[in-house]
């Protein structure tokens, strides 16, 4: 069988053999509406809760802080549209950076008359300039401040407890985008300041289609939604159960062995930058490569110039190499990456990003690198490849 190297974790994970287990087992047994009031409804309902309960200890959050979701780009919406709908947030302080889900969730709440968007200034990293998000939420206090934890496309982290502690300084709301970092990292609710967190379970090797928002008890929001009461009245509709067991089952994994595949992943991740870098010297980085700067499972990677830019993600596909050319939520458009074109990539150049994750193994990466060399010494898009 050809050797396949799959290296875009931070787009999705495989499903870990565990969460599959407790997913299938759910599916099985559990099959009552979590809303009927006899036994089968009962228990679906029980499982629910017991689920609720696990992640909300693994955030240091209360049980009714956590409201189950689709995922990221549904928590996000909920997030940002209800600070503007229900809190009365007029002033949204984000980055050019952040994911989709925010920039454009924002962006329409503007055109729409409800809000204005304030983006501030980001360093040659990507990273929010601190002094930036000062300056705006001063001049905008009560705003709602919306800076991911760490850059789906460049890796790029900032401190969630700085920046929780800025907001509340000027009576400013704080959502964080946690989707790359829920699962990877220890992070706590209560240390952070936090008022808004959002999570997706296929991240960090859990199901698709199912996530959670983490909503400060303190905060009064309304459902999007209406024609249900679930979710304390935020997110109407039948829940997912099964779905919910697998992103319950999934933290609880995470959890178990964050710190070891922290380490593993991490020294994966070194070993890539230096083989690469020792191949191909004309390779670039984007974004912040230091262990304690950057999000240890995503690499992204500034290739020479070529005579096919575009087709170079294909033809890494058809060596068995699965990455990506910036966020896989962009994948198909026209334009170019956002993230990229706001810390200054080169136009001629192509961005890769290269993400790991538990599966993830040095076979994986030694392939994937000579592929890519072999790719680019064919074009000769560069001078000296070993």
């Amino acid at each position: 069988m050809d050797m396949k190297a799959y290296l875009d974790n931070a787009a999705t994970t495989p499903l870990d053999p565990e969460v599959i287990d407790a997913i299938t087992d759910c599916m099985s047994n559990i099959y009552g509406n979590p809303s009927a009031t006899h036994s089968a409804g009962r228990n679906a309902r029980g499982v629910i809760e017991s689920s609720r309960v696990s992640i909300s200890k693994l955030i240091n959050a209360k049980p009714k802080e956590i409201i189950f979701t689709s995922g990221g780009t549904e928590g996000d919406n909920i997030a940002i549209r209800c600070a503007v709908k229900d809190l009365g947030v007029k002033h949204i302080i984000t980055s050019p950076t952040e994911h989709k889900a925010v920039l454009e969730t924002a962006k329409e709440l503007a055109k729409e008359g409800l809000c204005e968007v304030h983006l501030v200034e980001v360093d040659e990293l990507g990273r929010p300039e601190l002094t930036s998000v000062a300056d705006l939420a001063a001049a905008y206090p009560g705003s709602l401040i919306s800076l991911m934890h760490a850059n789906n496309e460049i890796g790029t982290k900032i401190d969630l407890e700085v920046i929780g502690n800025l907001a509340k300084e000027f009576g400013c709301y704080f959502h964080s985008d946690t989707v790359q970092t829920l699962g990877h990292y220890p992070i706590d609710t209560k240390a952070i300041k936090a008022d808004f967190l959002t999570c997706s379970a296929h991240k960090l090797n859990g199901p698709k289609g199912i996530g959670f928002l983490y909503v400060n008890e303190g905060l009064k929001i309304s459902s999007l939604f209406t024609g249900g009461g679930q979710e304390r009245n935020i997110r109407a509709g039948t829940e997912n159960v099964s779905g919910i067991v697998g992103l319950a089952k999934s933290m609880e994994i995470a959890q178990e062995n964050m710190a070891e595949e922290e380490e593993r992943i991490q020294d994966l991740k070194s070993y890539f930058i230096e083989q690469i870098t020792e191949t191909i010297p004309e390779i670039a980085f984007n974004g912040d490569l230091s262990p304690s700067g950057s999000l240890y499972t995503v690499l992204n990677v500034s290739v020479p110039p070529t005579g096919f830019n575009n087709l170079l993600l294909f033809k890494l596909d058809m060596e068995g190499v699965y990455c990506s050319g910036g966020s896989a939520c962009n994948s198909g458009a026209a334009k170019g990456s956002h993230v990229l074109e706001a810390i200054g990539h080169p136009s001629d150049r192509q961005g890769i990003r290269f993400s790991f994750g538990r599966f993830t193994k040095k076979d994986d990466v030694d392939f994937a690198i000579d592929k890519l060399a072999m790719i680019l010494k064919e074009d000769g898009a560069t001078s000296r490849v070993y």
